[in-house]
């Protein structure tokens, strides 16, 4: 058997965050049930700030750690360690609070059996951005640099430890998460999600207009939609077996975050660049003459212009919520996005990955 850890902290200092909480714990609620049904899980550790959601489950199995650190001092990979050598925790499966929220029983028990199945490997969905990983032994992580974040963790284990990795098949529930608002409103406009995620979409209140109407295009017949970020070519393939669509993309800075580049301030954007000189409103302009539709990983381009920004501002960003934005380059970039003529959705990574499967399973082969 082995242990389940899940990291789950939050800090919400606007309504749109709050959203996005709620809708985590949902998740979280459903996922602890799933992996309670599975006959390998001998246990559930869930590290929070939060002490509410130590009525997730009743089940003897489940556990909560409250973890008071404040988020400037938390270190993902030295909490990680403690958590294993105070609970004797051999084999692990690590999640994130949010992670994989429409992957089944079938999918998490295939992750379980990958890890008990020998020693010195590990299981991930994703390795330059990981959502669910499982290793064995779980003490190797003493044997190297702690990793600052679970994306780091995968490739530790990769190239730091030499682990055998075994990637989970590629499906809907294990390449969508929820790390923004525009996850959140491809899920709240599609049929998929446990229960205590659907109810809590339906508590939302957000304005699904953008997502039915980029639907209208991929529905359409050779219509023309931008993917522009870090766009993988699963991702293309998808989009590409599933409709008649052209593709016009531009990606950049794939394992941004993996390989340190967003930390080190080493993130660099053509697109930043062309944004510098023309401005927003002009790009949107050139954007909207070429396409239908567009997907745009924003935080490539605010990595490029070495953005700090607030989880409000970027959020708001995501649903075009300008008028909430403090940060005046993303107020006035997001006006130009939303007052463009065309359908055009921020996001994070997630936005131009997990979406793209959510969207082609909901709408299904037109080809």
């Amino acid at each position: 058997m082995l242990d389940v850890v899940i990291f789950e902290g939050s800090c919400a200092q606007s309504p749109v965050e709050e959203i996005l909480v709620g809708v985590r714990h949902a998740v979280l609620a459903d996922n602890v049930a799933k992996l309670l049904s599975l006959p390998e899980v001998a246990r559930i550790f869930l590290v929070t700030n939060q002490p509410q959601l130590a009525t997730v489950s009743s089940d003897a199995r489940f556990r909560v750690e409250l973890n008071s650190t404040p988020p400037s001092a938390f270190h993902f990979g030295r909490e990680l360690l403690e958590l294993i050598s105070r609970h004797g925790i051999t084999k692990i499966l690590y999640l994130g609070g949010a992670a994989v929220p429409l992957a089944d029983t079938q999918e998490l028990a295939f992750a379980c059996k990958s890890i008990l199945s020998g020693q010195r490997r590990f299981v991930t969905n994703n390795v330059q951005s990981a959502d669910i990983i499982g290793f064995s032994p779980a003490l190797a992580l003493s044997e190297h640099k702690l990793p600052a974040t679970d994306n780091e963790l995968a490739m530790l284990l990769r190239y730091g430890a030499g682990f055998e990795q075994i990637l989970l098949p590629v499906t809907l529930g294990t390449q969508f998460d929820i790390d923004t608002p525009s996850d959140v409103l491809v899920l709240a406009a599609s049929p998929f999600g446990g229960h205590n995620l659907r109810r809590a979409l339906a508590g939302s209140g957000l304005d699904l207009t953008l997502v039915r109407r980029l639907k209208e295009v991929l529905r359409g017949d050779y219509l023309e939609l931008a993917l522009i970020g870090r766009v993988g070519a699963p991702a293309i393939a998808r989009l590409n077996s599933h409709f008649k669509v052209r593709l016009r993309i531009f990606s950049e800075e794939r394992g941004m975050k993996a390989l340190g580049r967003l930390e080190s301030g080493k993130v660099v954007s053509l697109l930043g660049y062309w944004l510098d000189e023309i401005g927003p409103e002009r790009f949107f302009d050139y954007l909207a003459q070429t396409v239908q539709a567009a997907m745009i990983d924003t935080r490539v381009l605010f990595g490029h212009m070495h953005k700090q920004l607030s989880d409000a501002d970027r959020f708001y960003s995501d649903l075009g919520r300008y008028d909430k934005i403090e940060d005046k380059w993303l107020k006035d970039f997001t006006k130009a996005a939303v007052r463009c003529r065309l359908p055009v959705m921020l996001g994070g990574h997630s936005l131009v990955s997990g979406c793209i499967w959510a969207l082609t399973e909901e709408i299904g082969v037109l080809l």
